[in-house]
């Protein structure tokens, strides 16, 4: 006689056990590596900005309605827009707050881009170090606030 084929009940519950463990492990992994990818894709879109207003700077347009950057929306931007800091100067400041879909690990942060007289960028986050870019530091003094006047580009 042949017997039945199929798996013990045993059997299901150790594979479903099995799954749950990695369950367990992938699943904040996955959630801190997008975190991380947020974190990278909104230093990519402000720095871009550097540009633009290193041009308004050097031609002289350094009010708001003077200096057009050609900043577009960002879903994981508060307010879907990034900030700069108007009237520009030698020294120029341009802000991404976190918010929007941006992860809940990183939704009340943001993110600033700094030029000094020199003419040289600088990047600082007040993102967990676990999500910081290479090539950003952390903010000084644990990060909030960020340029008095600002105003949308």
């Amino acid at each position: 006689m042949k017997g039945q084929g199929g798996f013990t009940l045993i059997e299901l519950m150790i594979v479903v056990a099995i799954i749950g463990v990695l369950a367990a492990i992938a699943i904040p992994q996955y959630q801190n590596y997008v975190a991380k990818s947020q974190v990278s894709r909104v230093m990519s879109e402000t720095g871009q900005l550097r540009t633009a207003v290193e041009t308004c700077i050097l031609e002289g347009r350094l009010a708001a309605a003077d200096c057009d950057t050609g900043a577009t929306d960002s879903n994981l931007l508060d307010g879907n827009a990034v900030t700069i800091a108007f009237p520009l100067t030698t020294q120029a400041t341009i802000i991404g707050n976190f918010g929007g879909n941006a992860s809940a690990a990183i939704a009340d942060n943001q993110l600033t881009w700094t030029r000094d007289v020199d003419g040289s960028w600088a990047c600082a986050t007040d993102v967990d170090a676990a999500f910081r870019p290479t090539g950003c530091a952390a903010a000084a003094g644990g990060g909030g606030g960020g340029g008095g006047g600002a105003g949308n580009s």
